[in-house]
């Protein structure tokens, strides 16, 4: 269908889960302007304030980045968030195809805390999704305090 399952994605959505590998997200873009099929158009090891930098604002697209966060001075946990980037200046029939393909791309990078809908930049602060990451692991170490 998509080709969210193609050899390549699947390569690099290995490399950012893996722990051996510095790779910490990966970008998916729609290969043309009208059709389903996706590619991979980006990985990089800057982790989520890199890959802001990197989505399209005319486009939509998916990315999948590792989040490492300190829950006390004892310890570290890593995470997954899936990010769905609908960006401003994506056409109108896009956006409304988004809703159903993103299903098949939630399939594929199945392993994800939480899933993030960002529109802009904005939508990715790293702040606010390791609060939402902590509230979605039930474990809360930092007191209530993000």
């Amino acid at each position: 269908m998509s080709g969210a399952n193609a050899p390549e994605i699947l390569e690099a959505y290995d490399k950012v889960r893996s722990d051996k590998d510095e790779t910490n997200y990966l970008i998916i873009s729609y290969a043309a302007a009208t059709g389903d099929k996706l590619v991979l158009t980006g990985t990089g090891t800057g982790g989520l304030t890199e890959l802001a930098t990197k989505l399209d604002p005319s486009q939509a697209q998916y990315a999948y980045v590792r989040i490492e966060y300190a829950n006390d001075t004892e310890s570290t946990r890593v995470k997954f968030v899936l990010v769905i980037w609908i960006g401003e200046g994506t056409k109108i029939m896009r956006k409304a195809r988004v809703s159903i393909e993103s299903g098949e791309v939630k399939r594929v990078l199945g392993h994800h805390s939480i899933s993030v809908d960002a529109r802009d930049k904005g939508d990715l602060d790293e702040k606010d999704i390791v609060v939402r990451l902590r509230k979605a692991g039930g474990a809360d170490y930092n007191g209530g305090r993000g």
